[in-house]
C-alpha cells in the first residue's frame, strides 16, 4: 500500500517551529512530521535528525562510514543497501560534509541502476550534488527525502513493491544503528524514547511475512532482517528503554548493517 503522506504544508509548518524553538527537554513523537503507512505513524527521517541535533552536539562525522558497502548484484541486497546509503546521506548532511554527500548522491544513482530505477533518481542525484556544493543543507535533506520517495514509487510502478519495502527497511536499520550510537553516548530517557516504535516493527514484520515471492522471503538477508525485528521487539517494549537496551539494539543493528554491506551476500 502506498504511504498516505500528510500534507507538505504541515511538514513545513512543523519544520519552521522546530527551528524557531529552543532545544526541547523532551521529545513528543506525536508532534513529529510524519508519514502514515497503513495505521502506523512513521516520523520523516529528516525531521528526526533536526530534533536529534537540538538535543546536543552529536559527533555526526564519527557516525559516517568510509565504506558504504559492496553491490553484490543480489536485488534484495541492493534494495537494503540503497536504504542504508540514503540514511547515510542524512548523516552526512548533519556532519555538513559536502564531499561525502556528493559521494552518496553518486552511489544512490549506481544502486538505483542495479534495481532498474536509475531514471527516477537522475535529477535527484544531480540536485543533491549541486545543493551539497552550495552547502544548502536543508535543501539536501529535502532532496534525500524526495529520492527515497522516488525510488519507492518507481519500484512500485514496476511491480517491485516488496523490494521497495526492503529499501525502507534498510534505511530504518541504518538510522536505528546511528540513533542508538548517539543516544548510547549521551543517554537520556527522552532520547531513548525515539526507539519506542513497536507498531513500526510490527508493520515491517508483516510486510516480510506477507511477501508473495517465496524466493525473496527465503533470501538469507531477508531472513536476517526478520530475525532482527523479532529480537528487537521485546527490548523496546518497555515503559522506559534503558541504556543497556539501547546498546543491545545498537549491537543488533550494527551486525545487520555489516551483513547488508558485506560482499559475501
Amino acid at each position: 500500500m502506498l504511504p498516505r503522506l500528510i500534507t507538505t504544508a504541515l511538514c513545513g509548518f512543523a519544520v519552521a517551529n522546530a527551528l524557531a524553538e529552543p532545544p526541547p527537554s523532551t521529545i513528543d513523537l506525536s508532534k513529529f512530521p510524519a508519514a502514515a503507512v497503513e495505521d502506523v505513524v512513521v516520523p520523516v527521517p529528516s525531521e528526526i535528525f533536526i530534533v536529534l541535533d537540538k538535543l546536543g552536539t552529536p559527533n555526526w562525522k564519527g557516525e559516517l562510514r568510509d565504506n558504504l558497502g559492496t553491490n553484490t548484484g543480489n536485488r534484495a541486497q541492493i534494495a537494503l543497501l540503497l536504504g542504508t546509503v540514503i540514511a547515510d546521506g542524512f548523516i552526512a548532511v548533519e556532519a555538513e560534509d559536502s564531499e561525502k554527500v556528493k559521494q552518496i548522491g553518486q552511489e544512490v544513482l549506481v544502486l538505483a541502476d542495479g534495481i532498474n530505477v536509475r531514471k527516477a533518481v537522475i535529477a535527484r542525484s544531480k540536485s543533491i550534488t549541486d545543493k551539497a556544493e552550495a552547502k544548502d543543507w536543508r535543501a539536501v535533506r529535502s532532496e534525500l527525502d524526495g529520492a527515497l520517495q522516488d525510488v519507492r514509487g518507481a519500484m512500485q510502478e514496476l511491480g517491485d513493491d516488496e523490494l521497495a519495502q526492503l529499501v525502507s527497511l534498510g534505511g530504518w536499520i541504518r538510522g536505528t544503528q546511528v540513533l542508538t550510537s548517539i543516544v548510547g553516548q549521551n543517554y537520556s530517557p527522552a532520547g531513548a524514547e525515539l526507539l519506542n516504535q513497536p507498531e513500526l516493527l510490527n508493520y515491517f514484520a508483516r510486510r516480510i511475512d506477507e511477501m508473495r515471492s517465496r524466493n525473496l522471503k527465503k533470501e538469507e538477508l531477508v531472513v536476517k532482517v526478520r530475525k532482527l525485528l523479532r529480537d528487537i521487539k521485546p527490548i523496546i517494549g518497555k515503559d522506559t528503554i534503558t541504556v543497556e537496551n539501547v546498546q543491545k539494539v545498537n549491537k543488533l543493528t550494527t551486525d545487520t548493517v555489516k551483513a547488508i554491506t558485506s560482499e559475501d551476500q
